[in-house]
């Protein structure tokens, strides 16, 4: 009995771990797919003649896709194990929600924390590297006629790229290690903070991850406040607001006319601008020309905008506006009460400030005292901070080249846009910690390996 008992939980502990491999397969190809057709959406396309160059962007694309999709996992966890712990809670017995427990939660944890690590480490840098390489000198590959010849030399040329990316990523890793043993000889010079530098997995990049984590953190708390205030802008131009005391007509006829001004300009200088060039005046009428074009794509623009507030409904115009914004009110200044309440329990209460203790594990107890609805409302906090820190994120000025354009934006700017989202979704836990909606070590009972395990305790 004992022998059948201990390969029945075999089984049991096979198929459980088969159950949770397959899960976390679909949800990441999920994820994969459609970080894929978003960056193929801003991506600038490029010919579609297969070279050397056309073979390093596409391997750069798939590692940038890799990146934003385990950044969107990482953000989309934190929903997913409230409401996973809250129909744990209200279905117990369910044959059904089985599949739906704490080991899942926590092998979810624990692969965000090892994709990121891997994105934020090795695969982002390469894939920079990658894109910005040439080849050593005496590896590139030579012009060469014959499909046959040329293939070669393409793999030729690759394989130099691909060895000066790793001779680089060397290089880039003994740099970084330099700086920790130094920094850590001037501020704790001790045997036991030395030897610890040694253990790469079990310190090391935990370690490095809270230090990348505290630097998402710091720019979250930057970027956080902007972007609360800017959501009401964005959200207007993206809504149609009502129409009061405005006529739409009239204003669409005026930018009609306007419209058609700039156009009979701009047939006139194109006809001119071969007599002008024979009297050495068509560098002035280029850039006159140049500067009715942009003139007349912001009058189109400004037409397009005035035709679709035209074209919307009354019910679009006079309520969906003022209840977006009246939503946009309420969630911003439940956020600000949040983080007042919290940060006056933390200076009050000793017992409030976080140990890095052990939660009672999902599925025991609820992170709401409202039950579900408390969640719902937590899940919809978290969104709504992570959505404010990217535009808060794009609206600083120093970040203000990261912005995407569609279809016009080049690999190095993906990668930038991938690693800072990577970063700030690193952030996010110690975020929900701050704004005291989630305790994710009542999730968390996992190996401390992880540096999104390690952050929410130790801030």
């Amino acid at each position: 009995m004992e022998g059948q008992d201990e390969v029945s939980a075999r089984e049991q502990h096979f198929h459980s771990q088969v159950r949770e491999s397959t899960i976390c397969f679909l949800l990441f190809a999920i994820l994969y797919i459609v970080s894929y057709f978003i960056i193929t959406r801003y991506k600038r396309k490029s010919d579609e003649q297969e070279d050397e160059d056309a073979i390093v962007n596409r391997i750069s694309l798939f590692l940038s896709t890799f990146t934003l999709a385990v950044s969107a996992g990482a953000v989309l966890l934190l929903p997913f194990s409230i409401i996973s712990n809250e129909i744990l809670l209200s279905f117990p017995q369910n044959y059904y929600i089985q599949w739906l427990n704490g080991s899942l939660i926590h092998g979810l944890w624990n692969l965000a924390s090892l994709f990121s690590n891997l994105c934020l480490f090795v695969l982002m840098p390469f894939a920079f590297f990658f894109l910005e390489s040439e080849g050593f000198a005496g590896l590139k590959k030579t012009k060469v006629k014959g499909e046959n010849q040329l293939e070669e030399g393409y793999e030729k040329g690759i394989r130099a790229r691909i060895l000066e990316t790793l001779v680089m990523l060397i290089l880039l890793a003994l740099l970084i290690l330099g700086i920790v043993w130094v920094a850590s000889a001037l501020i704790d010079n001790d045997a036991a903070s030395m030897e610890s530098l040694y253990d790469l997995w079990e310190f090391y990049l935990p370690y490095l991850y809270s230090c990348i984590s505290l630097m998402g953190c710091l720019l979250l708390l930057l970027c956080t406040p902007v972007g609360l205030s800017r959501m009401f802008t964005v959200m207007g131009q993206l809504l149609v607001k009502p129409t009061i005391l405005e006529d739409l007509d009239e204003q669409i006829y005026i930018i009609t006319l306007e419209e058609e001004a700039l156009q009979r300009r701009l047939n006139g200088l194109h006809c001119c601008v071969w007599a002008f060039s024979s009297c050495g005046l068509s560098s002035s009428v280029e850039h006159n020309i140049t500067e009715l074009e942009q003139e007349l794509d912001n009058v189109k623009t400004l037409k397009t905008k005035l035709e679709r507030r035209k074209k919307a409904s009354a019910w679009e115009r006079n309520l969906v506006y003022p209840a977006v914004m009246v939503l946009l009110l309420i969630e911003t200044s439940i956020s600000v009460l949040l983080v007042a309440c919290n940060i006056l329990c933390l200076l009050v209460d000793e017992t409030a400030m976080p140990k890095g203790t052990r939660g009672p594990g999902i599925g025991n107890a609820s992170l709401s005292a409202f039950g579900f609805v408390g969640a719902a409302l937590e899940i919809i906090l978290i969104f709504y901070l992570m959505v404010s820190s990217v535009v808060g994120f794009y609206s600083l000025r120093f970040f203000g080249n990261f912005i995407p354009k569609k279809d016009d934006t080049t690999m190095t700017k993906i990668i930038g846009n991938c690693v800072s989202i990577l970063v700030l979704s690193s952030a996010l836990p110690v975020m929900s910690r701050t704004l005291a909606l989630m305790w994710p070590p009542l999730f968390i009972q996992g190996p401390q390996l992880s540096g999104m395990q390690a952050v929410p305790g130790r801030v």
